[in-house]
């Protein structure tokens, strides 16, 4: 990925504590969706900030098709950046996708991780038998054919479900960053996520995690933390947030952020 993947990825380490902190953004956002959960941090922590290879924020030159088939070659990003800043043990929080690399991560190198924290994450979104998902394979691909036939009105329509809760502001910062990728990026890596099953693998992760999942998300249903809490190989915790929607952090950051200090708490 070019000389560097700190400059490719706009690798940023800001914040003046002891201990890390990564901050891994979600799919349809970059770095930028942290802006109002940081000022909560920064004097606790050194935070570390990337955004993924597939956000609008980084060059899409580096966005390889052949390469980012599967989360793997995400994670491979996220070590290949713990290990050029010569971080041997952190904190992530990771959003959406971001939650599943993280997993992936520890189960590849647990001693890095001290905790995962996981907003809206989902093992698999389409439902199968008994397991809750979300969706019907219709529904994806009705999905996949407006993000084709029509971006813009795709991102118009999707942002505020996603949103989910009346913050119009920030509704329009999500709108941004989706309009900021290249529509054939986004619909690739959404077919990527929704076609990807990490359920086999929930038993193998051994690092704490808490798991953070609004009262109501379009995206991820309740049932799905709780199957996160069944399955989970290591020590958890569930947190509902009394709030809407799969973006906390732009619609409630301050809601956020006390949960996500709580978690951060020692014996937690």
């Amino acid at each position: 990925m070019g000389s560097s993947i700190i400059d490719a990825l706009n690798v940023r380490v800001i914040g003046s504590g002891n201990e890390i902190l990564v901050l891994a953004h979600g799919f349809g956002t970059d770095q930028s969706a942290w802006q109002r959960i940081l000022p909560y941090f920064t004097q606790y922590f050194r935070v570390v900030l990337y955004d993924l290879v597939c956000a609008g924020s980084v060059n899409p030159q580096y966005f390889d098709s052949n390469k980012y088939t599967t989360l793997d070659a995400y994670v491979d990003d996220l070590m290949a950046i713990l290990d050029a800043l010569r971080i041997d043990r952190c904190y992530y929080v990771g959003h959406s996708v971001s939650a599943m690399i993280g997993i992936l991560a520890s189960i590849r190198r647990p001693e890095l991780f001290a905790k995962l924290i996981l907003i809206g994450a989902s093992p698999r979104f389409l439902n199968d038998g008994d397991y809750h998902g979300g969706f019907e394979q219709e529904e994806i691909d009705q999905v996949f054919a407006a993000m084709k036939a029509n971006y813009n009105a795709w991102v118009m329509g999707y942002a505020p479900l996603a949103v989910g809760a009346d913050v119009p502001a920030a509704v329009r910062e999500f709108s941004r960053t989706l309009f900021n990728m290249r529509p054939d990026i986004t619909l690739f890596v959404s077919q990527t996520v929704f076609n990807s099953d990490l359920r086999g693998i929930l038993g193998h992760v051994k690092v704490p995690c808490c798991i953070i999942q609004s009262a109501k998300d379009v995206s991820v249903p309740r049932s799905v933390a709780e199957y996160f809490q069944t399955h989970l190989g290591g020590r958890n915790t569930v947190e509902y947030l009394k709030t809407e929607g799969h973006l906390p952090h732009l619609s409630a950051p301050s809601l956020l952020a006390q949960v996500l200090r709580r978690a951060l708490s020692r014996g937690n």
